[in-house]
C-alpha cells in the first residue's frame, strides 16, 4: 500500500501526521509550561533551547508545541462546521429548490459580498474573542463556500439517472441527499475539505496577528508571530518560525488532499 502512494503525497501525509501527533500530545512532549519563563529574552538556538527563547524568555519550542494544539484544534472544528452546515445546506437546496433555494442563495450571495476579514473583525470586535467564538464566526463565514461548491456539484447530480429512479422509488429528501447525492459528491468535497482546512489555519493567525484571535496567555501560531515580530529587525528567527509551521502545514496537508482527491476520482471513474 505504501509503495502505491506517490513521494508527494506520503512526504505530506508523514508532516501532517506529525503536526497532528505534536498537537494531541502537547502537554506530555512539551519541555517547558505554556508560560514558564526559562530563560533570557530571544536567547538563541542551543541544546537547551531547541528553538531560542521568545520575547518574554519562555522556550520557543514549548510554546510551538502548545500554538500546534490550539491552531489545529480550532482549525478541525470550524472547518467540520463549515462543512456540516455548508453541505447539508447546499444539498438541500439543490433538492428542495423553489422558495427555499432563492432564499438561502441569497443569503450566502449577502455574507460573501462583504470581505471575510472584515466581516470576522467586525463580528469578533463585539463579541467576546474565545474560542467558542472564533470557532462559530469561523464556520460560518467559511460555509458560504462551502454551500456554493455543494449546491453546484448537487444540482447536476440531481438531474442523473439514478436520482431520478430514487424519486420514482418513493424515496424521501433525506435519502436522495444522504444515499444518492452525498456518496457521489465526496471526490470535490474531499479536495475542498483540505483547502478549507488550510484556509481556517490562516484565517486564525490572521485574526490572531491582529490581535482579535486567540487571546494570551494561549498560545497559537499567528499570536507568537505576532510577539516576536519586532525581533526580525535585529536578526531574531522567533517569528519565523511559527510562519514557517503555517506554511509546511499548509503545503502538506494540501499534498494530501490532492492525493485523496486524485484517488477517489480514479475509484469513481472504475465503477462508472
Amino acid at each position: 500500500m505504501i509503495g502505491r502512494i506517490p513521494l508527494g503525497a506520503l512526504i505530506g501525509l508523514v508532516i501532517t501526521t506529525l503536526f497532528f501527533l505534536i498537537a494531541i500530545f502537547a502537554r506530555w512532549i512539551a519541555p517547558y509550561g505554556l508560560g514558564d519563563i526559562a530563560g533570557g529574552v530571544w536567547e538563541p538556538m542551543s541544546g537547551k533551547f531547541l528553538f531560542g527563547t521568545d520575547n518574554l524568555g519562555r522556550d520557543l519550542l514549548s510554546r510551538m508545541i502548545y500554538g500546534a494544539q490550539t491552531t489545529i484544534l480550532i482549525a478541525v472544528l470550524a472547518t467540520l462546521l463549515s462543512f456540516s452546515m455548508g453541505a447539508i445546506l447546499g444539498f438541500t437546496a439543490a433538492v428542495v429548490g423553489g422558495w427555499f433555494d432563492m432564499l438561502i442563495s441569497r443569503c450566502v450571495d449577502l455574507l460573501m459580498a462583504i470581505p471575510t476579514l472584515i466581516f470576522g473583525l467586525v463580528v469578533l470586535s463585539v463579541l467576546p474573542s474565545n474560542v467558542v467564538t472564533l470557532i462559530l464566526v469561523m464556520g460560518v463565514l467559511d460555509s458560504t463556500r462551502v454551500f456554493r461548491l455543494s449546491r453546484a456539484v448537487a444540482v447536476d447530480l440531481n438531474a442523473m439517472d439514478f436520482v431520478e429512479a430514487a424519486k420514482l422509488r418513493g424515496e424521501g429528501k433525506w435519502w436522495v441527499i444522504f444515499a444518492e447525492i452525498l456518496p457521489n459528491a465526496l471526490s470535490p468535497l474531499v479536495s475542498e475539505l483540505g483547502l478549507r482546512f488550510i484556509y481556517a489555519v490562516l484565517f486564525l493567525s490572521t485574526l490572531s496577528f491582529l490581535g482579535l484571535g486567540v487571546q494570551p496567555p494561549v498560545a497559537d501560531w499567528g499570536g507568537i508571530v505576532k510577539e516576536n515580530k519586532d525581533g526580525i529587525v535585529f536578526g531574531i528567527a522567533a517569528a519565523l518560525i511559527p510562519a514557517a509551521a503555517i506554511a509546511a502545514l499548509g503545503i502538506s496537508v494540501n499534498l494530501v488532499a490532492d492525493w485523496v482527491l486524485n484517488r477517489t476520482t480514479s475509484l469513481n471513474g472504475g465503477r462508472g
